[in-house]
């Protein structure tokens, strides 16, 4: 494949899509904004992947006995396998966005996760076999058999960087995958001597990185590779379930990094852009998500929440006295009150309760109840999930808060209606050292005149792993029953 010269046009048109995914990432900050942030996204990437085709047409030469030697005409059985390739990539995502349940949405940014990665190291790959392809080797020294290409010594930086940095998001992601799925538990694999053997594994891979400009010999390129899909795999598994929203963004932006490491093997200002983008944007979340819990990244990186578990209770509940309701209960305590705030967690998201339970708030407000919304950073399983559900019921943006914003109020509350959300409102996390949670902000719901908690029984704990004092507090009344059935009995039991 021959790379044409790119014209100002091409460069106007990837700077132009350079500005609409800034638009799209400032729409999504907002969940009133996300559709137009999403449009912008899409524009965006059409004109960023339909002015790399258009500059990067594949040619072959063709024979002119008497004409000019270069001439070259277009190879159309490569231009219909890229269309292809496009149309068969299209149709899964298409498939994948209209079956995908909302529950399953952060195994699928997972996944998404892994491809990006993947991606890198596969044209990583294809670079280093074919560097004269893609323009990052001038000189060809004669060698024994066959010419041998020679790789510009700032091109094999981007080269190893790019191939670290894509399989360390590959291999993270598929473990971060396979927890979120449940095919592995949620609880961390504490591995002996695992800082000692990361922190050999990181210098290992920076060296041999350095050393590769020097001498671009296969064994190292291929020792960077190997070892960076290690290292991902011994990251994220000793990462608990309860820091899996963190290592969601921290996978996000290491795809982004990943990205735009190739963007200039490609010499793609817009895979630059992009990747910068991504990469950053999920640097800074992950900071975000981090002080939401109190943490430190470096903690999260060294083994997440649910190592000293069994120190406090964790893993099987406490056989203590419980308080429990029904539906008609819960229905006559929230028409009585003034102002109920609802908390969803991720038991909301199994069930798929969000449009029924907006419907209760609809039917609370039209008797005159103040119904609020409260949102932990790190309810569900990534980053906005409860307000990506929340909006897919059309739930009003202004009656959703963050915990910042509404745990004042819970105090001046007659009923905090928390369905789904264990680890987020356990109180265990303010008090008890011993606990794992230790030291997270959670929801202050127990300050509620009455707390209404829905889960399906009383054995199970959260993602986390530890036991909710909240349960056994007097102003708790548990409503055992599958979410969605216990919210459509109480809307029932309001009309």
């Amino acid at each position: 494949m021959h790379e044409l010269t790119v014209s100002p046009w091409a460069s106007l048109a990837y700077l132009v899509a350079g500005v609409c995914f800034i638009l799209a990432l400032r729409g999504l900050s907002s969940p009133a904004s996300s559709q137009r942030g999403n449009r912008f996204g899409i524009i965006g990437m059409t004109i960023a992947v339909v002015t790399t085709l258009v500059t990067h047409v594949p040619l072959r030469s063709v024979a002119v006995p008497l004409g000019n030697p270069h001439a070259a005409m277009i190879d159309w059985v490569t231009v219909v396998e890229i269309l292809a390739a496009i149309g068969v990539g299209a149709a899964i995502g298409l498939v994948t966005a209209r079956r995908i349940a909302m529950t399953a949405m952060p195994q699928l940014v997972a996944a998404f996760h892994s491809l990006v990665g993947l991606a890198a190291v596969l044209v990583g790959v294809a670079a280093y076999l074919n560097p004269q392809a893609f323009g990052i080797s001038d000189l060809v020294v004669p060698m024994i058999g066959q010419p041998f290409a020679v790789i510009h010594p700032v091109s094999r930086i981007e080269l190893g960087l790019g191939v670290a940095i894509g399989a360390i998001t590959f291999s993270g992601s598929v473990i971060a995958f396979l927890k979120l799925n449940g095919n592995m538990g949620g609880k961390p694999i504490m591995l002996p001597g695992r800082h000692v053997i990361n922190l050999a594994l990181l210098a290992g891979i920076l060296g041999l990185i350095a050393y590769f400009v020097t001498d671009q010999s296969a064994w190292i390129f291929w020792t960077i590779a190997i070892l960076s899909f290690v290292i991902g795999f011994l990251l994220i598994v000793p990462i608990g379930g309860a820091d899996m929203p963190v290592v969601v963004s921290m996978l996000n932006s290491y795809s982004g990094w990943a990205a735009a490491a190739m963007g200039f093997t490609l010499h793609n200002s817009a895979m630059i852009i992009t990747g910068a983008l991504v990469g950053s944007s999920g640097a800074i979340l992950s900071y975000i998500m981090c002080r939401a819990m109190n943490r430190s990244f470096i903690s999260v990186i060294a083994g997440g929440f649910g190592a000293v578990a069994d120190t406090s209770g964790g893993g099987t509940a406490i056989d203590r006295p419980w308080k429990r309701g029904s539906a008609e209960d819960a229905a006559f305590l929230m028409s009585q009150a003034e102002q109920v705030i609802i908390v969803p967690g991720y038991g909301m998201a199994v069930a798929q309760a969000q449009h029924v339970l907006r419907e209760m708030g609809d039917k609370l407000k039209a008797e005159g109840v103040r119904v609020k919304y409260a949102i932990h950073p790190v309810a569900g399983r990534m980053p906005g999930h409860m307000n990506v559900l929340l909006a897919e019921a059309n739930v009003p943006y202004d009656d959703v808060f963050e915990l910042e914003d509404i745990n004042s109020e819970f105090a001046q509350t007659d009923v905090a209606f928390v369905i789904g959300a264990n680890d987020v409102t356990n109180p265990a996390a303010k008090t008890d050292k011993s606990s794992p949670i230790y030291g997270m902000p959670v929801l202050d719901v127990e300050k509620a005149k009455t707390v209404l908690f829905i889960k399906r029984s009383m054995g199970g704990v959260g993602y986390a792993g530890v036991d909710n004092d909240l349960f056994y507090r007097d102003n708790t009344m548990m409503l055992l029953a599958d979410a969605k059935k216990m919210v459509e009995d109480i809307v029932k039991a309001l009309d």
